[in-house]
Protein backbone atom coordinates (compact mmCIF):
# COMPACT_ATOMS: atom_id res chain seq x y z
CA UNK A 1 0.00 0.00 0.00
CA UNK A 2 1.60 3.48 -0.93
CA UNK A 3 2.60 5.77 2.25
CA UNK A 4 0.44 8.37 1.63
CA UNK A 5 -2.96 6.45 1.31
CA UNK A 6 -1.88 4.64 4.86
CA UNK A 7 -1.22 8.12 6.21
CA UNK A 8 -4.39 9.10 5.33
CA UNK A 9 -6.24 6.34 6.48
CA UNK A 10 -4.75 6.52 9.53
CA UNK A 11 -6.00 10.10 10.07
CA UNK A 12 -9.16 9.46 8.67
CA UNK A 13 -9.93 6.41 11.15
CA UNK A 14 -8.65 8.17 14.43
CA UNK A 15 -10.48 11.01 13.88
CA UNK A 16 -13.21 9.32 13.32
CA UNK A 17 -12.67 7.08 16.24
CA UNK A 18 -11.98 10.26 18.57
CA UNK A 19 -14.97 11.97 17.13
CA UNK A 20 -17.77 8.63 17.74
CA UNK A 21 -15.91 8.28 20.78
CA UNK A 22 -16.48 11.32 22.39
CA UNK A 23 -19.92 11.59 21.61
CA UNK A 24 -20.81 7.80 22.92
CA UNK A 25 -18.71 9.32 26.06
CA UNK A 26 -21.03 12.42 26.64
CA UNK A 27 -24.40 10.68 25.41
CA UNK A 28 -23.40 7.87 27.88
CA UNK A 29 -23.25 10.06 31.01
CA UNK A 30 -26.49 11.77 29.75
CA UNK A 31 -28.27 9.13 29.76
CA UNK A 32 -26.98 7.57 33.11
CA UNK A 33 -27.66 11.22 34.65
CA UNK A 34 -31.64 11.05 33.36
CA UNK A 35 -31.82 7.60 34.90
CA UNK A 36 -30.74 8.66 37.92
CA UNK A 37 -33.21 11.64 37.88
CA UNK A 38 -36.08 9.28 36.81
CA UNK A 39 -35.02 6.89 40.08
CA UNK A 40 -35.52 10.73 42.20
CA UNK A 41 -38.98 11.49 40.95
CA UNK A 42 -42.30 10.45 41.95
CA UNK A 43 -43.72 9.28 39.29
CA UNK A 44 -47.41 9.45 41.58
CA UNK A 45 -47.05 13.42 42.09
CA UNK A 46 -45.80 14.32 37.93
CA UNK A 47 -48.41 14.53 35.00
CA UNK A 48 -48.81 11.54 32.54
CA UNK A 49 -47.44 14.07 29.76
CA UNK A 50 -44.55 14.74 31.79
CA UNK A 51 -43.74 11.08 32.24
CA UNK A 52 -44.48 10.67 28.54
CA UNK A 53 -41.58 13.25 27.76
CA UNK A 54 -38.76 12.14 30.23
CA UNK A 55 -39.42 8.42 28.58
CA UNK A 56 -39.26 9.66 25.23
CA UNK A 57 -35.89 11.89 25.84
CA UNK A 58 -34.72 8.71 27.27
CA UNK A 59 -35.02 6.46 24.68
CA UNK A 60 -33.71 8.86 22.40
CA UNK A 61 -30.38 8.93 24.16
CA UNK A 62 -30.46 5.36 24.39
CA UNK A 63 -31.13 5.05 20.40
CA UNK A 64 -27.77 7.68 20.22
CA UNK A 65 -25.60 5.72 22.34
CA UNK A 66 -25.88 2.66 21.09
CA UNK A 67 -25.36 4.58 17.43
CA UNK A 68 -22.13 6.34 18.23
CA UNK A 69 -20.89 2.92 20.01
CA UNK A 70 -21.28 0.81 17.26
CA UNK A 71 -19.65 3.81 15.17
CA UNK A 72 -16.71 4.30 17.55
CA UNK A 73 -16.45 0.07 17.88
CA UNK A 74 -15.87 0.05 13.74
CA UNK A 75 -13.43 2.49 13.55
CA UNK A 76 -11.41 1.54 16.36
CA UNK A 77 -11.87 -1.96 14.90
CA UNK A 78 -10.49 -1.07 11.48
CA UNK A 79 -7.84 1.26 13.37
CA UNK A 80 -6.18 -1.31 15.19
CA UNK A 81 -6.48 -4.09 12.15
CA UNK A 82 -4.26 -1.22 10.12
CA UNK A 83 -1.35 -0.25 12.85
CA UNK A 84 -1.82 -4.53 13.75
CA UNK A 85 -1.08 -5.21 10.24
CA UNK A 86 2.09 -2.60 9.49
CA UNK A 87 3.86 -3.90 12.72
CA UNK A 88 3.99 -7.21 12.25
CA UNK A 89 5.72 -6.17 8.69
CA UNK A 90 7.82 -4.30 10.77
CA UNK A 91 9.04 -7.18 13.21
CA UNK A 92 9.12 -9.37 10.38
CA UNK A 93 11.67 -7.56 8.43
CA UNK A 94 13.68 -6.56 11.32
CA UNK A 95 14.17 -10.00 12.28
CA UNK A 96 14.71 -11.06 8.79
CA UNK A 97 17.75 -8.18 8.37
CA UNK A 98 18.95 -9.93 12.03
CA UNK A 99 18.94 -13.20 10.70
CA UNK A 100 20.46 -13.01 7.31
CA UNK A 101 22.92 -9.45 7.31
CA UNK A 102 24.30 -9.88 10.69
CA UNK A 103 23.51 -6.63 12.67
CA UNK A 104 21.20 -5.40 10.38
CA UNK A 105 23.92 -3.95 7.82
CA UNK A 106 22.40 -4.58 4.18
CA UNK A 107 24.16 -6.13 1.91
CA UNK A 108 25.17 -3.43 -0.15
CA UNK A 109 27.42 -2.35 2.95
CA UNK A 110 28.31 -5.73 4.27
CA UNK A 111 32.36 -7.15 3.97
CA UNK A 112 31.37 -9.98 2.04
CA UNK A 113 30.22 -7.38 -0.91
CA UNK A 114 34.10 -5.70 -0.33
CA UNK A 115 35.18 -8.88 -0.32
CA UNK A 116 33.52 -9.63 -3.82
CA UNK A 117 34.56 -6.06 -5.20
CA UNK A 118 38.44 -6.95 -4.32
CA UNK A 119 38.50 -10.31 -5.55
CA UNK A 120 36.50 -8.39 -9.15
CA UNK A 121 39.43 -6.36 -8.81
CA UNK A 122 42.13 -8.74 -9.52
CA UNK A 123 43.21 -9.19 -5.45
CA UNK A 124 42.15 -12.51 -4.63
CA UNK A 125 44.22 -12.46 -1.43
CA UNK A 126 42.54 -9.44 0.00
CA UNK A 127 39.43 -10.84 -0.82
CA UNK A 128 40.11 -13.95 0.97
CA UNK A 129 40.98 -11.72 3.98
CA UNK A 130 37.94 -9.86 3.99
CA UNK A 131 35.64 -12.68 3.72
CA UNK A 132 37.26 -15.00 6.42
CA UNK A 133 36.22 -11.77 8.56
CA UNK A 134 32.87 -11.74 7.51
CA UNK A 135 32.78 -15.75 7.98
CA UNK A 136 33.99 -15.36 11.61
CA UNK A 137 30.77 -12.52 12.87
CA UNK A 138 28.61 -15.22 10.57
CA UNK A 139 29.55 -18.44 11.07
CA UNK A 140 26.26 -19.98 9.70
CA UNK A 141 26.86 -18.80 5.95
CA UNK A 142 28.91 -21.44 4.59
CA UNK A 143 28.62 -20.43 1.36
CA UNK A 144 31.27 -17.96 2.00
CA UNK A 145 33.99 -20.44 2.86
CA UNK A 146 33.34 -22.53 -0.23
CA UNK A 147 34.19 -19.31 -2.04
CA UNK A 148 37.30 -19.36 -0.02
CA UNK A 149 38.01 -22.83 -1.28
CA UNK A 150 36.93 -21.70 -4.65
CA UNK A 151 39.54 -18.83 -4.94
CA UNK A 152 42.04 -21.11 -3.82
CA UNK A 153 41.28 -23.59 -6.61
CA UNK A 154 41.02 -21.72 -9.26
CA UNK A 155 42.05 -18.22 -8.98
CA UNK A 156 45.11 -18.94 -6.93
CA UNK A 157 45.80 -22.51 -8.16
CA UNK A 158 46.49 -23.84 -4.86
CA UNK A 159 44.72 -27.45 -4.69
CA UNK A 160 45.63 -27.85 -1.58
CA UNK A 161 44.59 -25.13 0.59
CA UNK A 162 41.22 -25.62 -1.06
CA UNK A 163 40.98 -29.17 -0.36
CA UNK A 164 41.58 -27.74 3.50
CA UNK A 165 38.99 -25.67 3.26
CA UNK A 166 36.40 -28.28 1.60
CA UNK A 167 37.69 -30.22 4.90
CA UNK A 168 36.43 -27.02 7.15
CA UNK A 169 33.48 -26.83 5.63
CA UNK A 170 32.47 -30.54 6.03
CA UNK A 171 33.39 -30.03 9.60
CA UNK A 172 30.30 -27.71 9.78
CA UNK A 173 26.38 -28.59 10.05
CA UNK A 174 24.95 -28.74 6.75
CA UNK A 175 22.48 -30.20 4.96
CA UNK A 176 21.85 -33.26 3.61
CA UNK A 177 22.92 -32.43 -0.18
CA UNK A 178 24.80 -29.59 0.52
CA UNK A 179 27.04 -31.73 2.80
CA UNK A 180 27.43 -34.61 -0.13
CA UNK A 181 27.86 -31.64 -2.99
CA UNK A 182 30.85 -30.64 -1.31
CA UNK A 183 32.24 -33.38 -0.29
CA UNK A 184 31.95 -34.67 -4.25
CA UNK A 185 34.18 -31.49 -4.93
CA UNK A 186 36.23 -32.86 -2.30
CA UNK A 187 37.08 -35.92 -3.92
CA UNK A 188 37.41 -34.49 -7.22
CA UNK A 189 40.51 -32.52 -6.42
CA UNK A 190 41.73 -35.87 -4.06
CA UNK A 191 41.43 -37.83 -7.33
CA UNK A 192 42.30 -35.34 -10.36
CA UNK A 193 45.12 -32.67 -8.55
CA UNK A 194 46.16 -34.18 -5.56
CA UNK A 195 46.88 -37.82 -5.93
CA UNK A 196 45.04 -39.46 -3.20
CA UNK A 197 43.01 -42.26 -4.08
CA UNK A 198 42.35 -43.75 -0.76
CA UNK A 199 41.24 -40.72 1.03
CA UNK A 200 38.73 -40.31 -2.36
CA UNK A 201 37.76 -43.77 -1.94
CA UNK A 202 36.78 -43.44 2.04
CA UNK A 203 34.87 -40.49 1.41
CA UNK A 204 32.75 -41.47 -1.34
CA UNK A 205 32.08 -44.55 0.54
CA UNK A 206 30.98 -42.33 3.92
CA UNK A 207 28.89 -40.00 1.62
CA UNK A 208 27.39 -43.31 0.52
CA UNK A 209 26.57 -44.37 4.06
CA UNK A 210 25.86 -41.62 6.21
CA UNK A 211 23.96 -40.05 2.87
CA UNK A 212 23.12 -42.58 1.41
CA UNK A 213 19.26 -40.95 -0.01
CA UNK A 214 21.11 -37.83 -1.32
CA UNK A 215 21.77 -37.20 -5.33
CA UNK A 216 25.43 -36.69 -4.30
CA UNK A 217 25.61 -40.41 -2.94
CA UNK A 218 23.94 -41.42 -6.43
CA UNK A 219 27.18 -40.27 -7.78
CA UNK A 220 29.35 -41.71 -5.40
CA UNK A 221 28.23 -44.73 -6.06
CA UNK A 222 28.74 -44.37 -9.69
CA UNK A 223 32.22 -43.88 -8.94
CA UNK A 224 32.66 -46.36 -6.48
CA UNK A 225 31.75 -49.17 -9.24
CA UNK A 226 33.96 -47.65 -11.34
CA UNK A 227 37.03 -47.65 -9.80
CA UNK A 228 36.15 -51.13 -8.97
CA UNK A 229 35.98 -52.25 -12.73
CA UNK A 230 39.03 -50.54 -13.33
CA UNK A 231 41.04 -52.39 -10.42
CA UNK A 232 39.69 -55.51 -11.28
CA UNK A 233 40.88 -55.08 -15.02
CA UNK A 234 44.55 -53.88 -13.20
CA UNK A 235 45.20 -57.13 -11.55
CA UNK A 236 43.80 -60.78 -10.79
CA UNK A 237 43.94 -62.19 -7.32
CA UNK A 238 44.69 -65.38 -7.08
CA UNK A 239 42.37 -66.73 -5.54
CA UNK A 240 40.49 -66.40 -8.51
CA UNK A 241 43.29 -67.87 -10.48
CA UNK A 242 43.46 -71.12 -8.08
CA UNK A 243 39.23 -70.80 -8.30
CA UNK A 244 39.02 -70.47 -12.20
CA UNK A 245 41.93 -73.70 -12.33
CA UNK A 246 39.47 -75.27 -10.00
CA UNK A 247 36.37 -75.05 -12.18
CA UNK A 248 38.64 -76.40 -15.12
CA UNK A 249 39.37 -79.62 -13.12
CA UNK A 250 36.07 -80.28 -12.39
CA UNK A 251 34.28 -79.93 -15.55
CA UNK A 252 37.60 -81.46 -17.80
CA UNK A 253 38.74 -78.45 -19.62
CA UNK A 254 42.59 -78.08 -20.25
CA UNK A 255 43.92 -75.36 -17.92
CA UNK A 256 44.53 -72.07 -20.35
CA UNK A 257 48.35 -70.54 -19.81
CA UNK A 258 48.72 -67.10 -19.49
CA UNK A 259 51.59 -66.71 -21.63
CA UNK A 260 51.40 -67.17 -24.91
CA UNK A 261 54.96 -66.84 -26.19
CA UNK A 262 56.06 -69.45 -23.82
CA UNK A 263 56.15 -73.12 -25.48
CA UNK A 264 56.26 -76.13 -23.46
CA UNK A 265 59.65 -77.92 -22.65
CA UNK A 266 59.85 -81.29 -24.58
CA UNK A 267 59.09 -84.93 -22.57
CA UNK A 268 61.99 -86.92 -22.55
CA UNK A 269 61.11 -90.66 -23.41
CA UNK A 270 60.95 -93.10 -20.70
CA UNK A 271 64.14 -95.23 -21.21
CA UNK A 272 66.49 -91.52 -21.89
CA UNK A 273 70.02 -91.69 -20.00
CA UNK A 274 70.80 -88.06 -19.13
CA UNK A 275 74.12 -89.16 -18.11
CA UNK A 276 74.70 -91.17 -21.98
CA UNK A 277 73.40 -87.42 -23.60
CA UNK A 278 75.38 -85.32 -21.48
CA UNK A 279 78.43 -87.36 -22.72
CA UNK A 280 78.11 -87.35 -26.39
CA UNK A 281 77.15 -83.96 -25.99
CA UNK A 282 80.73 -82.92 -25.12
CA UNK A 283 82.13 -85.30 -27.31
CA UNK A 284 80.77 -83.49 -29.90
CA UNK A 285 78.91 -86.78 -31.19
CA UNK A 286 75.00 -87.30 -31.53
CA UNK A 287 73.18 -89.06 -30.00
CA UNK A 288 72.85 -91.56 -32.49
CA UNK A 289 76.11 -93.05 -32.47
CA UNK A 290 78.36 -94.47 -29.82
CA UNK A 291 80.85 -91.98 -27.77
CA UNK A 292 84.01 -94.09 -29.25
CA UNK A 293 83.85 -93.81 -32.56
Amino acid sequence: MNYIVKLVLYVCLFVNASVFGYCFYTNYNRFMSTQVKLADVDTTQSTPTANARVAHLNGSRYSHLLVYGGFFYERGLGLGLLAGHDFSHFVANRVGRLLYNGEGDTIKDSDYELAEKAWANGNPLEAIQLMRNYLEKNPREQHVALRIAEIYEKDLANPLAAALEYEEVLKQKLSPEQWGWTAIHLCNLYSSKLNKPDKTVALLRRIVNEYGETSAAEKARKRLDVQEEEAGTEEESPGEVEVEEAKNVETGKPRVETQKNESPSPVPPNNFNLQEHFDRFHQGSSPGKPANQ
